[in-house]
Formats: C-alpha cells, sequence, structure tokens
C-alpha cells in the first residue's frame, strides 16, 4: 500500500503535469545548489524547476496521460513546469546548459507532444510569443494598407480614363 506522503508527492506532480503548458526534464548531476537557484531564475515567472524522484514523477506523468517520457525517467531528474510562455523557459534552459554542461536536457513534452532535446533546443530559437504576435499584427496591417490603396486606385483610375475619353471626344468633335 502507498505510504500518504508518496501519495500526495504523486498528487501534486500530476497536477502540475496537467495545468502545465510545458514540461521539460532534465538531468542536473553535478550542479551546485547556487547553480540550480540561478537556473531557477533564468527560467523566468513562468517556470517551476523542481527535482524529483523518478518512479513517483513516472506514476503522476501517465496519471496525467502523459505517457510518452517514460524511458526519461533515469539518473538524476528535474522538471521544469512551464505555465506560461514555452519559448522564454527554453531559452533560460537552452542558455544555462551553454554555461553548465553538466546541465542535460532529456526531453519533454508542449501540450501534449513529446518533444526531443533538438526540438527543446529549436523551440528556444523561436522569437518569444509577443514578438510573433506584433509581426503577424504588422503583416496584417501592411496587408490592409496595400488593400486600402488598390481601392483607391480604382476610382481615380476610372477618373482619369474618363478625362482622357473625354478629351479625345472634344479633340476629334474640334477637328471635324
Amino acid at each position: 500500500m502507498a505510504r500518504p506522503d508518496k501519495a500526495a508527492a504523486v498528487a501534486e506532480l500530476t497536477e502540475q503535469f496537467r495545468s502545465s503548458n510545458a514540461a521539460v526534464l532534465t538531468e542536473y548531476r553535478g550542479l551546485t545548489v547556487a547553480q540550480l537557484k540561478t537556473l531557477r531564475r533564468s527560467l523566468g515567472e513562468n517556470a517551476q524547476y523542481a527535482v524529483v524522484k523518478n518512479t513517483l514523477t513516472k506514476i503522476a506523468a501517465n496519471e496525467a496521460g502523459i505517457t510518452t517520457l517514460d524511458d526519461q525517467f533515469n539518473g538524476p531528474t528535474a522538471v521544469a513546469f512551464i505555465t506560461g510562455d514555452p519559448v522564454e523557459s527554453a531559452k533560460g534552459l537552452r542558455d544555462f546548459a551553454k554555461d553548465n554542461p553538466n546541465l542535460v536536457i532529456k526531453g519533454g513534452v508542449l501540450d501534449g507532444k513529446a518533444l526531443t532535446a533538438d526540438e527543446i533546443k529549436k523551440l528556444a530559437d523561436l522569437e518569444s510569443r509577443e514578438v510573433l504576435l506584433s509581426k503577424l499584427a504588422g503583416a496584417f496591417k501592411a496587408k490592409q494598407t496595400q488593400a486600402a490603396q488598390v481601392f483607391q486606385a480604382l476610382p481615380s483610375k476610372l477618373v482619369r480614363t474618363v478625362d482622357a475619353l473625354r478629351a479625345k471626344q472634344d479633340e476629334q468633335g474640334g477637328a471635324e
């Protein structure tokens, strides 16, 4: 029978998996407590980095419906639970791993889809959600401006064509 403290830990981890947009598994072997504190700060406000027990975390992930991470629960494992923009946290992990090679990104899950370590690094190369949305808004605005210019050009072109026809008729009428 499961001990109450382990059952509570599994329930808490299950809730974190369910409420997170993304979760990234890392191996932290060789990192000091000070380095882990720095890593937690570099992940941003919307991420929580927790050192976990593999067996309990595997059970919690399965209860949350995530079975794609089962083979990655080995060795010293910590999970970054991300509730906000996953790009910001992925950048924090990538940058920290560059400076501290002891941090190894194992893989993760984003909105229920499994991610490899390489895919997490590609995610870190993306621009933030806000930047992408502002670029999209700028593209829409540019297209609207182009459409407005086309719609304004049509009547003025029609007026110029009618004026040219009148001038031609006046010329022909005056030549007779």
